[in-house]
């Protein structure tokens, strides 16, 4: 039943967000040429790599100049690219992700692999035995202000207890968050 709500839903967006995704593919383009999406392997279910969609918002070669991660105030993100972030439309690439079946709409973030190594055996299983997600209880409900324990805290919580209530719950949640109107 997840999936066929992933698929639908993400079809829909796709088709309402299609003049914005047109937009922004613009904006990155006029403002900092090609390529317009920044492709990065992750990992996804049961730990298994695969290249997730976003619109790039970093200058073209932002992976010389400096880590995987950002960080606070980072120079490498562009004038468009701050503007896409902060309205979360970078992220909107990823329903492609989402009809490939690599993700879901709801789910922990995919990890880069470089991050593997800060979780336990146990832990990590448990992450990786639900598909990543475009959206989760982190990015609901603390968005990026969250703790590394704070979003393994979360991210474990949604392995544990996901069910489609919880994933529209979610869903909610981040829209409200995105939209100025409140987390949850």
């Amino acid at each position: 039943m997840k999936r066929a709500v992933d698929v639908l839903l993400s079809l829909v967006a796709l088709l309402l967000f299609s003049p914005l995704l047109l937009a922004a593919a613009a904006a990155v383009a006029m403002e900092n040429g090609r390529p317009i999406f920044f492709r990065q392997t992750r990992l996804g279910l049961q730990g298994h790599e695969f290249r997730m969609f976003k619109f790039r918002t970093m200058v073209a070669d932002a992976a010389a100049k400096g880590p995987y991660y950002t960080e606070r105030a980072d120079r490498r993100i562009t004038r468009v690219g701050r503007w896409l972030r902060r309205t979360s439309i970078d992220e909107l690439p990823q329903l492609l992700n989402v009809l490939k079946g690599d993700m879901s709409l709801v789910g922990p973030r995919p990890d880069v692999p470089q991050q593997r190594q800060l979780y336990s055996d146990a832990d990590w299983a448990q992450r990786c035995s639900v598909r990543p997600g475009i959206t989760g209880l982190t990015q609901a409900l603390l968005r990026s202000e969250a703790t590394p324990a704070q979003r393994l805290a979360l991210d474990l919580r949604y392995a544990r207890e996901h069910n489609l209530l919880l994933d529209l719950k979610i869903i909610g949640w981040t829209l409200a968050r995105a939209t100025g109107k409140g987390s949850n």
